[in-house]
């Protein structure tokens, strides 16, 4: 049985200050809560309609998952989850800089990236979209406890790091014609808005991603989409 309260308090967390205040966030599905489970991230509480097998739950009826979920279409599992404390991130190989991601999808998809492609920390701007908003947490899939997300100002993180620091723009040099080194960082803007002047004046390469076609179409790539084929080009053997 859930109470009113709890009703409450979950509906709550959908918000980044109540996020941010109570330490907690909301994560839903079998697959991202058993993730999260696995990379050591703390349950406050598991709801779940069916039985859940591999950790203790409260029973909820599928009416009640309804009334909790922060999502269109409800999952059976539901967990509030502990937000981690941040340690000391890792400034080892490549890191990825986000100026201005608003979109929760692209976000959700950029660590998943980061996750597949082995970076282990992801810098992002502080009017970058929170990544424990729900709808980031569910596009992670689970790998958001295997990326360092950090909200810093980026001007001053940039201007202390030694690495090359490489930035993505419509016009620049070719993305197939540059050797990126393993060992930098890229910075990536938002689709609408790029990225800020401040932070170019500390980009030392631009980098484009060529376009191919000669019909008139898509004028530009989001981000996440841009992400994913210039990491595939940095990482390339």
């Amino acid at each position: 049985m859930i109470t009113k309260n709890e009703i409450k308090r979950i509906k709550n967390l959908r918000h980044k200050k109540n996020r941010k205040e109570e330490g907690f966030f909301i994560a839903e599905g079998k697959k991202t809560v058993l993730d999260l489970l696995k990379s050591g991230c703390k349950a406050e509480v598991l709801y779940a309609v069916d039985t859940f097998d591999e950790a203790e739950f409260t029973s909820v009826s599928s009416k009640d998952m309804e009334r909790i979920t922060l999502l269109k279409s409800p999952s059976n599992v539901l967990g509030v989850f502990r937000i981690p404390k941040q340690n000391e991130f890792s400034q080892e190989g490549l890191i990825l800089v986000l100026d201005g991601v608003t979109d929760p999808g692209n976000l959700g998809t950029i660590i998943r990236l980061c996750d597949w492609f082995g970076i282990s920390t992801l810098i992002c701007s502080p009017n970058t979209v929170d990544c424990y908003n729900p709808k980031v947490v569910q596009a992670t899939m689970g790998s958001l406890s295997n990326v360092s997300c950090v909200y810093t100002n980026l001007v001053a993180f940039l201007k202390k790091s030694n690495k090359p620091i490489y930035g993505t723009f419509m016009e620049g040099n070719s993305i197939y014609n540059t050797s990126i080194d393993p060992n930098c960082i890229l910075i990536m803007g938002s689709e609408s808005h790029g990225i800020s002047q401040e932070v170019i004046a500390t980009i030392q390469h631009k980098l484009k991603i060529p376009r191919f076609g000669t019909k008139n179409g898509a004028e530009s790539l989001n981000v996440a989409l841009a992400a994913a084929i210039i990491l595939g080009q940095a990482f390339k053997p």
